[in-house]
């Protein structure tokens, strides 16, 4: 027996994120997040200026929005709202030229009494309109033309509310518009059960769906969705009112009462709308548009146009994410397709996407306060960036491969890992040989093994020297007001990851100094705001690194401060900062003799100067010359080379 035949439909694709599109790129969100916590943004702020800003292969919420501006702006440039009064100024204008050449034709005395009262004839179309509901037309396309004018108000009034009522409606005949005036009553004895609370509301509202489902396409499910279309519409049909003059208001609500031909159709739609008011008073009912184009919109063209703005405004909201608790999850992703495309749907999701995947990969977390914070993990790839952006540095200055596989030349560490070109490192035997019979062993039949360079493991070395290392970063607000901050907390960050991933046994210590010095940790240093505050309190910075560096009495000390000005503050015995300019004596005697302390240690001490200050040059030499350091001025691009490779040069014992 054949196996039946089996069919395929193919079609676009529509049940969520495109399982072909590239994954985020979450390596580049996490540095524009850490870019902006280390210039001061909490990590919630950065998060949300991601998800604005966007990355350079995915549109952020910015564009979106800027999107939707444009469409709002060309809808208001493109058109205005007098559309329906001028149809029917036409419409009326051949009706009574046609009337006209009819009676020029006939020669009998009601024909002149007809062109009388033609002649006497209001002048606004809707006292024109009104005054020829009992006329006797004599020609047949002068009475078509007023009977299209009845029709288009009619069709123009019902669809402002009903979305598809054109369709619902094969013809507009009398037995068309009976249907429309029961549907109309049903409606308003449902809206007034629901207003009253029938506990059988919903019975109810499944009866009137299943007579008059036709001129509903949208299917609403309950009686509230129901009530929600009905009155998201005619709250736009109010604002269209608004937004015209005094003049047209007045002419429109009199060529309502010819819908049809008959009042009774305006008088149940208002009934409507005052009954949907009562039940959606949250709904705009006061606002206008103001349109300033040259093509017409009729009333239900315009109705849906200001509904469409509505919706506009409506997402730029959910896009501004400015609210407490906003998430992406707000955004409503069906008005955005039906106002944009299903283009902005995709971006959307990659934005949802991407925001996930920063929880759920543990970059970003809750704190016990509910703020946003920077894992562990997040900052090991700050650091493992920074340290690579360093490296490369170097390597492009002095071509130095060393620096990349620090310690090679060392004790072996226990760790391997595949062989790179350029290694220099002993290979890992036992491993590599594994490696080659496992990759081996499925493909070849006889029991040869051979290596390829990809079987090649080697074994990581390190040097058994250690380095007590006191790293002293400016913070006064000069860091910040000249650029430097950043550059500043890249190159902790970038040092930092080099010694806990290459050089383990080192002890670092990252000591902050503005008016007064405090050791700090690598994450709150990248969270770390600028502040205003006046002092450079070299003398605690150096008062600490000297702690640390007793602490460590078997290790190289190495001390590496990074500032941009010269010592203008100095701790008392009591211990209270004092703060001077020009800085006293007595706060650079204090600094110097702390710098004499760290020389008795053998610490060999670097100071990166940041800036051309000449009393801060002058100092800073004063320093090196006194404790047989040296000073590095380098650039703000270069300032982590020179961190690092000075680190580097350092820590091997002199």
């Amino acid at each position: 027996m054949s196996d039946p035949v089996r069919r395929y439909r193919y079609g676009p694709f529509s049940g969520g994120p495109d399982p072909l599109a590239p994954p985020p790129d979450l390596r580049a969100a996490l540095e524009e997040i850490g870019r902006d916590v280390m210039e001061g943004r909490s990590p919630d702020a950065a998060l949300r200026e991601l998800l604005r800003r966007g990355l350079p292969e995915q549109h952020g919420l910015d564009e979106i929005t800027q999107r939707l501006w444009r469409k709002r702006s060309e809808l208001q440039r493109r058109h205005r709202l007098d559309g329906t009064l001028e149809q029917v100024r036409e419409l009326l204008a051949k009706a009574l030229t046609k009337e006209r050449q009819a009676l020029a034709r006939d020669l009998d005395d009601n024909a002149r009494f007809q062109e009388f009262q033609l002649d006497e004839l209001p002048s606004s179309p809707a006292g024109a309109v009104r005054e020829l509901a009992e006329y006797e037309w004599r020609s047949s396309e002068a009475r078509e033309s007023y009977q299209e004018i009845q029709r288009l108000l009619g069709q123009e009034a019902l669809d402002q509310r009903f979305r598809g009522m054109s369709e619902a409606l094969n013809a507009t005949t009398p037995e068309d518009v009976e249907r429309v005036r029961e549907m109309l009553e049903d409606l308003s004895a449902l809206l007034a059960q629901r207003a009253q609370g029938a506990p059988d509301i919903e019975d109810k509202f499944a009866g009137f769906m299943a007579r008059h489902g036709e001129f509903f396409p949208e299917q609403p499910r309950t009686v509230d969705e129901l009530v929600d279309l009905l009155a998201a519409r005619a709250a736009a049909a109010q604002r269209l009112l608004n937004s015209l003059s005094q003049r047209q208001r007045e002419e429109l609500a009199q060529l309502s009462q010819q819908a049809f031909g008959d009042p009774r159709l305006a008088q149940s739609l208002q009934q409507l709308d005052n009954q949907l008011r009562q039940l959606r008073p949250g709904q705009d009912w006061t606002g206008r548009g103001r349109f300033r184009g040259e093509s017409p919109l009729g009333m239900a063209e315009g109705a849906a146009a200001l509904q469409d703005l509505a919706e506009l405004d409506q997402l730029a909201e959910q896009l501004a994410q400015s609210y407490p608790g906003a998430r992406l999850e707000d955004i409503d992703l069906e008005a955005l397709a039906r106002q944009l495309g299903r283009e902005s749907t995709v971006d959307m999701r990659r934005l949802a996407e991407l925001e996930r995947q920063l929880r759920d990969r543990g970059l970003l977390e809750r704190a016990p306060d509910g703020d946003l914070r920077l894992t562990p993990k997040a900052m090991r790839q700050l650091g493992d960036t920074a340290l690579r952006d360093v490296l490369d540095q170097i390597r492009t200055r002095r071509g130095d491969r060393a620096s990349q596989a620090a310690g090679a030349a060392g004790e072996l560490s226990g760790a391997t890992r595949q062989w790179r070109f350029g290694d220099t490192e002993p290979w890992d035997v036992g491993r590599t040989v594994r490696n080659a019979v496992l990759r081996t062993a499925a493909a070849q039949r006889d029991r040869a093994v051979r290596l390829d360079a990809a079987d090649v493991e080697i074994a990581e070395t390190e040097h058994r020297s250690r380095a007590a290392v006191a790293l002293c970063v400016d913070t006064s607000w000069s860091m910040v007001q000249d650029g430097r901050w950043l550059p500043m907390k890249r190159t902790a960050l970038a040092l930092h990851h080099l010694i806990s991933t290459r050089f383990r046994a080192d002890a670092l210590q990252v000591i902050t100094f503005g008016r007064e010095a405090a050791t700090t940790g690598i994450g709150e240093l990248t969270a770390l705001e600028g502040a205003w505050e006046q002092g450079t309190n070299l003398h605690h910075a150096l008062l600490l690194a000297g702690r640390h560096l007793r602490r460590h009495p078997d290790a190289q000390p190495v001390v590496l401060v990074v500032t941009d000005g010269e010592p203008t503050a100095h701790l008392e015995p009591d211990g209270e900062a004092v703060f001077d300019y020009p800085p006293r004596p007595e706060t650079l005697a204090r600094t110097l003799a702390e710098l004499d302390a760290l020389a008795r240690l053998g610490g060999n001490l670097t100071v990166f100067r940041l800036g051309e200050d000449p009393r801060l040059t002058r100092f800073v030499d004063l320093m090196a010359r006194r404790s047989n350091g040296r000073v590095v001025a380098p650039d703000l691009d270069g300032l982590g080379a020179a961190v690092v490779s000075d680190y580097l040069r350092n820590r091997r014992p002199r």
